[in-house]
């Protein structure tokens, strides 16, 4: 690893990855008195078309709505304006975020607006991964940021770091990027001690690491590098490693597309893996359960397969869909439990689909949340 003429970090080679998540802060997209500018955008956008070309997926999570807004209505920009003042500048501006970033892509920008109680409430979760993954099929970029219209509290602790690394979860990412308008993370503040040192890398966030961290340095950012770190940890407890850098420093970015990050790399305790089974092996049980033939078992635990509901009988309790259940044998020595997990659909909707072909699901049901009854992503045997 070398040091570099435009950076006081040690180049590192960044490891291989398939899906990330980018997030980029107000302080990146804010132009002086008010609005947004591409300068810095345009460098971020060529690190994500240059993956893209590579055959990698990225999702974009922006703040810099409430800034775009200032400028239609500078009137609205006092300091102190009201919650109410800020949620309209975030809806006049979020039309103007978009815009921005979709004039540096061929490819279709698409807005997801989420609130952390959509990543909270199970059903919703379910269905905000199934919108990303399908825009994703289909080769659009996501471009995430907070609902701030209605999110008050959200709104309020300008959270996306946080967010961002709730998403990185929630897409199955390989990799967590957080623009930042510093270099990295530093045994201090940089801007106001002279002294404080770069820090490469971090294996543990341990309580001395976070009190590194100071407060957001930007007047249009509301987030600082402590949330950075609290995003860190809980990317790191879904398995994925979280990656700070200066997105105002062209030779930066430009080195990050090419896989060299000048910057601070926060380590994962565990896999992502192992850190999702060992979500789905402890996560709370709803009362109820699939019952399955023993064909659907066998492909459970031989083919790794996903449970379709041709090989479900029926289902035990009331649970509803994105509950965590487990999953019976039922045969003709009563039931055994050979796994759990996270449940497509509600108990009500599995007995009329049950022993059906997945594409009859529609016609019986008139909706369909796909043709797995639980995703192998989603189960854990036992």
């Amino acid at each position: 690893m070398n040091q570099s003429s435009f950076s006081p970090f040690t180049e590192q080679t960044l490891p291989q990855w398939r899906r990330a998540v980018l997030k980029v802060g107000s302080s990146l997209l804010a132009a002086d008195g008010g609005g947004l500018t591409p300068r810095f955008a345009l460098g971020l956008a060529q690190f994500v078309s240059a993956n893209v070309l590579a055959g990698r997926e990225v999702v974009i999570v922006s703040s810099g709505a409430v800034a775009a807004g200032r400028a239609i209505l500078p009137k609205a920009a006092e300091a102190g304006a009201a919650m109410a003042a800020r949620q309209a500048l975030a809806a006049l501006g979020q039309a103007q975020l978009i815009a921005l970033w979709q004039r540096f892509f061929e490819r279709p920008v698409a807005q997801v607006l989420l609130t952390h109680d959509d990543l909270r409430n199970r059903r919703r979760y379910l269905n905000a991964r199934a919108t990303l993954n399908e825009l994703l099929a289909l080769g659009a970029l996501p471009v995430i940021n907070e609902n701030d219209t209605v999110s008050v509290d959200e709104l309020k602790l300008g959270d996306n770091d946080n967010l961002a690394a709730i998403v990185a979860a929630l897409v199955d990412a390989d990799a967590l990027f957080i623009a930042t308008d510093i270099d990295g993370l530093y045994t201090a503040d940089p801007r106001s001690h002279a002294d404080a040192q770069p820090i490469n890398e971090v294996t543990a966030l341990t309580p001395e690491i976070m009190a590194m961290a100071g407060g957001s340095g930007s007047a249009v950012g509301t987030g600082g590098m402590h949330t950075k770190l609290q995003a860190a940890a809980k990317a790191g407890a879904a398995g994925i490693d979280t990656f700070l850098f200066n997105g105002r420093n062209s030779d930066v970015v430009r080195g990050l597309a090419q896989g060299r990050l000048h910057g601070t790399r926060l380590h994962a305790g565990q896999s992502r893996i192992a850190a999702r089974k060992y979500w789905l092996k402890h996560a709370p049980l709803e009362a109820g359960a699939i019952l399955i033939d023993a064909g659907a078992a066998r492909a459970l635990r031989d083919k790794g397969a996903s449970l379709l509901p041709g090989g479900v009988v029926g289902a035990e309790g009331e649970f509803r869909r994105g509950d965590m259940v487990e999953v019976r044998l039922f045969d003709a020595q009563g039931q055994q439990q050979i796994a759990r997990g996270v449940s497509q659909y509600s108990a009500v909707d599995i007995r009329r689909i049950s022993q059906h072909h997945t594409r009859e699901i529609e016609s019986i049901l008139g909706y369909n949340y796909g043709d797995n009854v639980v995703h192998r992503d989603d189960l854990v045997l036992l």
